[in-house]
């Protein structure tokens, strides 16, 4: 659909949801635009079109580019020029408005770049998963916290061996920001992250526990194989669970655990990952992302320290990295490495060439796993905590 042309200018990028007073879909412009690659030409922001009509005027779009419909923005976009028309679909909307946007943008021959999770059923995944096969587009999803340098690191250290077999990971994600009932008020994400008909089927672990089983997978590389868990909603009268306590059996039978909770009052987004090997172990949190902490069995233990100009890091990380030692890279930055990453792969796609895997980014397939993982998760609280494979 697209050819070439690409290699020496932007990579066009429509938006669909993300409109005025949207938080991630502000974060996903941002770190679209750091490294340069990427330049939103129109969006489908709201179903409200006059809405959406300000929210590009906001962006500095032409009025004829903001569209009614995330369906007459593919077909419209579709007939337009090579040289006009978008050619990559991000899509920041709530769970419950993935999967047709998606599946409209691959039909109309559009990569595409979605927020997790996948979509709102494990059916609608597999179902997109199926599309991303059949047309061969690149495909993103933005868990945003395998994006960091020093994450890279720690994945990239394991994938050598450098921490011997691995024995136990360990991972936890808790927020606090729900320990009140902010949905009965006009918290408006609040309101639908908690509502079954817009989030899905679980609340806490289908909006962060996901995460956490992906950062528990992405840094081991290693497969959830096995979920025993206990869902719980503590604040009465809340329609979706607040609190995630789940076991974990990973490949090998490596066993792990993980821990999600939006009712941890006082916490912000401390996600954090241990993984123990047979020679040491290593230990990163977001809340202080720059830093790796490797514990070494019987010899002291080291703090590896983000920083371009460190050649002690793998090229993973430094693949990953824009600033030296003590400029603190975080959140914007972890998210804008999938996206460039995701631009470097729809460059050499439309150019016929192999994309380089050190810039990774986490797949359709990945995404397929993720909502298994909820459907099982789930099931094991429904069945009195008892343990279940993801199945698909």
């Amino acid at each position: 659909m697209v050819t070439n042309k690409m290699k020496n200018r932007k990579i066009r990028m429509g938006m669909v949801g993300g409109g005025i007073g949207a938080f991630i879909g502000a974060v996903h412009r941002m770190a679209a635009n750091l490294d340069g690659q990427i330049e939103l030409v129109c969006g489908a922001f709201s179903s409200d079109h006059k809405k959406c009509i300000d929210s590009g005027a906001e962006l500095f779009l032409p009025p004829e580019r903001c569209y009614a419909t995330f369906e007459e923005m593919m077909t419209m976009e579709a007939s337009l020029p090579e040289g006009e028309r978008m050619d990559i679909v991000s899509i920041v909307t709530p769970n419950h408005m993935h999967y047709a946007p998606a599946k409209a943008a691959l039909e109309n021959g559009f990569p595409v770049i979605i927020d997790k999770p996948l979509s709102f059923t494990l059916n609608e995944a597999l179902s997109l998963k199926a599309l991303v096969e059949e047309t061969g587009l690149p495909f993103a999803l933005t868990h945003t916290y395998t994006g960091y340098p020093m994450v890279k690191q720690a994945k990239a250290m394991i994938k050598n061996g450098e921490l011997g077999k691995i024995k136990k990971i360990a991972v936890e994600y808790p927020q606090g920001w729900l320990t009140d009932k902010l949905e009965d008020s006009d918290q408006k994400q609040a309101a639908w992250r908690t509502d079954p008909n817009r989030s899905g089927k679980s609340g806490c672990y289908g909006d962060i526990g996901t995460h956490a089983a992906n950062m528990a997978e992405y840094v081991s590389g290693l497969k959830i194989t096995k979920v025993l868990s206990q869902l719980t909603t503590v604040v009465e009268g809340r329609l979706l669970d607040d609190d995630a306590n789940v076991l974990l059996e990973l490949e090998g039978g490596v066993p792990g655990v993980l821990f999600a909770s939006q009712i941890s009052a006082g916490e912000e987004n401390g996600i954090k990952v241990r993984v123990y090997g047979e020679k040491g172990g290593i230990e990163w949190t977001q809340e202080d992302n720059n830093s790796l902490l490797v514990k070494w069995h019987g010899e002291p233990a080291q703090k590896l320290r983000a920083g371009g100009n460190h050649s002690y890091l793998l090229p993973e990380a430094l693949a990953h990295l824009r600033t030296p030692g003590g400029h603190p890279e975080g959140y914007l930055e972890a998210f804008a490495n999938i996206y460039r990453n995701f631009a470097n792969a729809v460059r050499a796609d439309y150019a016929g060439d192999d994309h380089d895997s050190v810039l990774d980014y986490p797949s359709v397939e990945d995404g397929v796993h993720g909502m298994a993982l909820v459907d099982a998760v789930v099931e094991s609280t429904e069945k009195g905590n008892v343990w279940v494979e993801p199945k698909y």
